[in-house]
């Protein structure tokens, strides 16, 4: 459904990109960030699904500044591998540059929400607090967001995490609820991942919830 683009940063940096267009008029433009591992077959899948969903959908290959093209996959080693980059190698100034670049792009097709998972959904909540541009944010299980409670998003933000998720405590859930009352957080019975159904993690009921709440979100705030 989508192809392959090039995007321009600000600091004249060139990096890749995955878009997909509905078949009408768009309702606006959704940009979703990777997780850690890459603009991959799940995240052009993402993108293609915002795009049969009416939304111009557009994906920043957001780690091309340190592995050009990279996708991996869900094996231990390409964790650990997608972890290096994004937590150790990837300048996340440099990162949201690009975001923003493609957030910019993507007004051309109307208002702009932002969704992301995992690193993603970290790189979500810093779009929505930090970045120009953004009508409307959702965050799936961001690990490290709730580290970053001390910002103020800029516009209307949801929140998705697992019960089950060893990575982020639900005790750091409700310290960001709290300082948060605004953002709407929604919790599910389920682990770490559970959107993308190429992983083990992956909860179906959660995924098409989580996926609801976000389309009604970005369909009020958009459209």
């Amino acid at each position: 459904m989508g192809d392959q683009i090039s995007i321009t940063s600000s600091d004249g940096f060139v990096f890749g990109a995955y878009q997909a267009a509905p078949s009408g008029k768009a309702k606006g433009a959704v940009v979703v960030i990777q997780e850690i591992f890459g603009v991959n077959t799940h995240i052009r899948e993402v993108v293609d699904g915002y795009a049969a969903k009416g939304f111009f959908a557009i994906a920043p290959q957001i780690f091309d500044r340190v592995s050009p093209g990279i996708e991996l996959g869900y094996e231990a080693a390409d964790m650990q591998k997608g972890i290096e980059i994004a937590f150790q190698k990837l300048d996340r100034a440099d990162a949201l540059r690009d975001i923003q670049a493609t957030i910019d792009a993507a007004t051309a097709h109307g208002k702009v929400g932002v969704v992301g998972y995992c690193f993603g959904g970290l790189l979500t909540w810093l779009s929505a607090c930090e970045l120009t541009g953004v009508t409307a944010a959702s965050s799936y299980y961001g690990g490290g967001v709730p580290g970053e409670r001390n910002r103020t998003p800029k516009c209307p933000v949801i929140m998705h995490f697992g019960d089950k998720d060893a990575h982020i405590p639900l005790s750091d859930v409700e310290k960001l609820k709290a300082e948060h009352p605004d953002v709407t957080v929604y919790i599910y019975e389920a682990d770490h991942g559970f959107n993308c159904d190429h992983r083990a993690s992956h909860d179906a009921a959660a995924a098409a919830l989580a996926y609801e709440r976000t389309l009604d979100f970005f369909g009020k705030h958009l459209d």
